[in-house]
């Protein structure tokens, strides 16, 4: 595997300035349920967000900022120029990506949340993506479609809609409606302009012309993938082929083809014959962002298993088992619930993994051993209220991570709409806590972390408390994502999107 710039060289803690919110809260403003943010996800340019709220909707975000003068950013970029504005997006479309449903043969309500999205390659100017509830995935395409206005016409009182050349009979009168083939009618509004038309007929016409040019989006669903899950769908990704992807749920994962709907081939089943036997379920699952026949899933025990799908067609077997056993003498009540992994994510190159559990981020190498090569203490401050975050079923919230493009840094949340950047290059102490709000650094902790290192491996630990702030557990931060090339987070907190760059 080809190895990359990840964990390479020291580099200084960014400084980082808020840049835009879209759906910003009231103070004292209730929030619906149905419109808090349950997905978050940059293309591969970073031109374009999606999000994908509980409500079951899907919004895109466009990339406007980058002019200087006229020069538009990528070409500032190419000649290794940066622009002075902040990254900066604007409301593109949305659409309903989901609705409720009702499964009558199991007597359950499938809710219409949007659990993932992932975008795919475009073409034709046109985007694609993938979303997916706790059972179905949709397969989208959101075109740009032009709209041609009309003037010109040969009636005295033409229609006043037409689209794309055509009159819409929906909006004309039906006095209108009745009409002689030389353009006369019975109530005669319609007839043709009277120097127009002699004994012998019409002598001659007007060609309409295009007056002006709107463009409205479109989003059309391709595809529907339904019927294959069981359990609740926890993750989709994308493959480098451009042609497949998987889904995931508790116990099993399958492969699709993005042109096939009506199949798919189950690569990996965790069912035991008798459910009492189960001990652990899948997690998260994602694909090797370029070798087409890798990809890795966590589990609920901690661990993460590296696949290879040219060994078999079912691989009960993994390539690759990443694990970090516990101290002895440290195994508590609440061991399996704060080791299960919640998300994980593949570096740019693909040779480091992020994972995160309840308590800390891991990265491990996958040309290394089965240890994490770097752990980043998040919740450590919270572990002498482990029984009452059980209490409150806390402690099962789950919580993303992400990456930064040059694999300096990682990133997460947590609870008080807080989240941490991490500086995992070799040597890095870097450790910056921010807000979701206009004023990110307000609870920056103002004294270094600790920071202990053995071989192979690098520790921040947090202290016991940020600022001696209380953490309120009801308004946390679970989802977020970085900029594939900048330093640019945009975070959920709620049903509020938060932007910062650095």
């Amino acid at each position: 595997m080809d190895g990359d710039a990840d964990v390479a060289m020291t580099t200084e803690p960014l400084d980082w300035k808020f840049s835009q919110v879209f759906g910003e809260r009231a103070a004292g403003e209730d929030v619906q349920e149905v419109d808090i943010i349950s997905a978050i996800e940059f293309d591969k340019t970073g031109d374009h967000l999606a999000t994908g709220d509980r409500g079951g909707r899907v919004v895109l975000f466009e990339r406007t900022d980058g002019i200087d003068g006229g020069v538009h950013r990528r070409v500032l970029e190419a000649m290794d120029c940066s622009s002075s504005q902040h990254p900066e997006f604007h409301y593109k479309t949305e659409f309903q990506s989901h609705e409720p449903e009702f499964d009558y043969l199991k007597s359950l309500e499938i809710e219409e949340k949007i659990n993932k999205i992932r975008w795919c390659q475009t073409a034709n100017n046109a985007m694609f993506l993938l979303s997916t509830n706790d059972k179905t995935i949709k397969f989208w395409k959101v075109q740009e479609k032009k709209i041609k206005k009309m003037c010109n016409f040969n009636l005295d009182h033409p229609p006043k809609q037409t689209i794309n050349g055509f009159v819409s009979t929906s909006n004309v009168p039906t006095s209108y409606k009745t009409c002689f083939t030389n353009g006369g009618s019975n109530d005669n509004p319609l007839n043709f302009r009277s120097n127009h038309l002699s004994s012998r007929g019409i002598t001659y016409l007007h060609l309409p012309t295009v007056t002006s040019h709107e463009t409205s989006l479109l989003a059309r669903c391709r595809k529907t993938y339904a019927h294959a899950h069981d359990y609740h769908i926890n993750s989709i990704s994308n493959n480098s082929d451009c042609e497949t992807f998987i889904s995931a749920d508790d116990l099993r994962i399958n492969l699709w083809n993005l042109e096939i709907s009506s199949q798919s081939f189950n690569i990996v089943d965790k069912k035991p014959a008798n459910m009492e036997d189960l001990t652990e379920v899948i997690t998260s699952a994602e694909f090797h962002p370029s070798h087409c026949n890798m990809l890795a899933y966590s589990s609920s025990k901690g661990s993460i298993r590296l696949i290879d799908l040219r060994q078999s067609a079912l691989c009960d077997t993994h390539s690759k088992l990443f694990e970090e056993h516990e101290a002895p003498g440290s195994r508590s009540f609440f061991s399996d619930i704060i080791s299960s992994i919640s998300d994980i994510k593949f570096s740019k190159g693909g040779r480091y993994m992020l994972s995160r559990d309840y308590m800390t981020l891991k990265m491990w190498d996958i040309n290394m051993g089965p240890g994490p090569v770097a752990t980043f203490q998040v919740h450590e401050h919270l572990r002498p209220k482990l029984c009452d975050l059980y209490e409150n079923d806390a402690i099962f919230d789950k919580f993303e991570c992400c990456l930064s493009g040059d694999g300096q840094r990682v990133a997460t949340g947590s609870y008080s709409n807080i989240f941490r950047v991490f500086g995992c290059s070799e040597g890095s102490t870097e450790a910056t806590t921010l807000e979701a709000t206009k004023n990110p650094t307000r609870r920056q902790i103002q004294t270094p972390p600790r920071f202990l290192r053995s071989p192979g491996n690098n520790s921040h630990g947090g202290s016991d408390d940020i600022n001696g702030n209380s953490f309120d557990l009801t308004t946390k931060l679970l989802h977020l994502a970085w900029h594939p090339s900048e330093n640019s987070i945009a975070c959920a907190a709620s049903n509020s999107l938060y932007m910062y760059y650095a």
